[in-house]
């Protein structure tokens, strides 16, 4: 476990058990202190986030489309393709659960495609039994005795919960492995069913299209070169796009904003008690102006 932070700002990131490793791709536990409103731009990464708290409300808006905002304690986000914006006021503190969308599959056990665009109170796919770890997690006596009893309680669900397709798992694995460069059309080749079949089951079992969970990643892999200095054009041609039209219109359509605006708000957001990434590799988020 490895913990940052000030007395107003805390991160403590931790790994799972080995037997839950590649499901859950790890915990970050936080407590943040703010005097006044403070706003963070998730960036849609191909993670699974279930948030339990234990402090104020976070509000969760659609950053492309905000005519609706979600206010919980605890939140949900599904594999999303557009970015949505948390805001919080006070105190937020609680611990964040990052599960592969197969994982969150055997978690949930219920149609992906339903909810994977929305945010949701977990308690509405998990049940009443969730409002009980989240009371047990609040009274622990330090991080890693919460995290050790997430280990518990999700060993346990992952162990009886529903399994993707093999196909599934093997298209989601093609996704990841070109970042979401691979034709869709020999993806289903690849599972030996129709693009139509495939289409269908993925919505199923992980959320998106394959060609949703495919732009995404495109996405990943522009912001990831991008973070290591290239241009913009030229991250957008490593990763894929046809050009820089391209992927501007497909920035915006997914995150709200320009590829410059993003930029310069990342470089001037964040230090290093307030970590902008919920994982390596991954450029997930920005802090907006108050």
């Amino acid at each position: 476990m490895s913990e940052t932070g000030t007395a107003s700002r805390q991160l403590f990131r931790s790994d799972p058990a080995a037997e839950l490793r590649g499901a859950v791709l790890g915990y970050r536990g936080f407590r943040f202190a703010a005097r006044g409103p403070r706003r963070r731009l998730v960036v849609p990464d191909g993670v699974v986030k279930v948030m339990l708290g234990f402090g104020g409300p976070l509000d969760m808006v659609d950053a492309v489309e905000p005519r609706t905002v979600t206010t919980a304690t605890s939140l949900v986000n599904g594999l999303r393709t557009t970015a949505a914006i948390g805001v919080h006021r006070g105190l937020l503190h609680g611990v964040t659960v990052l599960l592969s969308p197969p994982a969150a599959y055997r978690l949930f056990g219920v149609p992906m495609a339903e909810w994977a665009h929305i945010t949701l109170d977990p308690g509405d796919l998990l049940g009443h039994g969730l409002g009980q770890l989240t009371e047990r997690l609040a009274e622990c006596p330090d991080w890693p005795a919460r995290f050790a009893l997430l280990d518990h309680a999700l060993a346990a669900r992952l162990r009886s919960g529903p399994r993707c397709h093999p196909e599934v798992a093997w298209a989601w694995g093609e996704l990841r492995r070109t970042d979401g460069r691979i034709r869709i059309d020999d993806l289903a080749a690849g599972t030996g069913w129709s693009r139509r079949h495939l289409e269908r089951r993925f919505r199923e079992q992980l959320g998106p299209t394959p060609k949703g969970a495919a732009q995404v990643l495109r996405l990943q892999a522009a912001l990831r070169l991008k973070q290591s200095g290239m241009s913009w054009t030229l991250a957008a041609t490593g990763a894929g796009f046809h050009d820089q039209a391209h992927f501007s219109h497909t920035f915006g359509t997914m995150i709200g904003c320009t590829p410059g605006r993003f930029h310069d708000a990342r470089s001037s957001g964040g230090g290093p008690d307030d970590s902008l990434d919920f994982l390596p590799e991954h450029v997930t988020s920005i802090l907006l102006a108050h």
